[in-house]
């Protein structure tokens, strides 16, 4: 039994992941083209004959510009907060139109999507773990600050996408405007290369196998910077850096334990982690 992971693009020009089994996949967020999404699949092996659910984390177009034409193609529902949809401004199908709320869990096919609410500035920002057969692949990015719902559900991981989206000194001498700045670092924009490894090492199970850094800046920050700022603390886990301009390869998620955490104890509080590893 396994679970199969990639990065569709991860990065401010679209963002779209995908988890699945042999038989059922999800899609989180899908920010590209339909035509995109098709062909990098089929790149990698993969059928959107599987995909049976499209699942939105916020509603700004890095994360959602793809999801009508897909939804219509192939008929896929897509699951949102109500509140994040009313923020959409598409149309798709009613029937196609499915509603969650934070720290729920919605059978699909042979997965288990659980969602939970996090720090973004969108209207109702959620992650999403992705179960099978006891093993838990999370996908976690567009993430202001790390909260106790993060924490918790990392801990549970076999694998994840997190987020690392700039550099503090690339950001600090860059080009961007001071509000903008202030924005990306604000506890409600992004995480910093630091911060996410901050997390990773306060956090990570001994049995997460892959990790995959995601949404990085193209102004803000470097692929190589971030892969060797990971590699030198990521001992038996596998660091994979997802690009802005193509697909990952598919990585294969076989746990040797099952999840640590307790979806029914989840504490809904989403106040920021406080930790200093550095």
């Amino acid at each position: 039994m396994a679970l199969f992971i990639t990065s569709l693009n991860s990065g401010s020009n679209g963002n779209c992941y995908y988890v699945g089994n042999e038989h059922d996949a999800v899609l989180v967020d899908a920010g590209i083209s339909c035509r995109e999404t098709e062909k990098r699949m089929l790149r990698l092996g993969l059928s959107m004959k599987k995909v049976r659910a499209i699942f939105v984390s916020h509603e700004h177009s890095d994360h959602i510009r793809g999801i009508p034409v897909l939804a219509k193609k192939y008929n896929l529902p897509v699951y949102f907060t109500k509140e994040t949809f009313g923020q959409c401004r598409f149309h798709i199908e009613t029937h196609l139109i499915h509603y969650f709320k934070g720290h729920e869990s919605i059978a699909v096919g042979e997965l288990l999507v659980t969602t939970f609410p996090k720090l973004h500035d969108a209207i109702e920002p959620h992650s999403f773990v992705v179960n099978y057969n006891g093993l838990n692949v999370g996908v976690f990015t567009d993430i202001g600050s790390p909260c106790e719902n993060l924490a918790t559900y990392f801990r549970g991981c076999h694998a994840a996408f997190l987020e690392a989206n700039y550099d503090e000194g690339m950001l600090d001498k860059g080009s961007y405007p001071i509000y903008l700045k202030n924005r990306i670092r604000g506890g409600k924009g992004h995480l910093s290369n630091r911060q996410a490894l901050q997390f990773f090492l306060a956090q990570r199970p001994a049995y997460m196998s892959h990790l995959v850094l995601s949404h990085l800046s193209k102004e803000n920050n470097c692929p190589e910077l971030v892969q060797e700022l990971f590699n030198t603390h990521a001992h038996d886990t596998e660091i994979i850096v997802a690009s802005r301009y193509n697909e990952t390869p598919v990585y294969t998620i076989t746990g040797t334990k099952t999840a640590s955490f307790r979806m029914e104890t989840v504490d809904v509080s989403i106040q920021p982690v406080q930790a200093s590893l550095f």
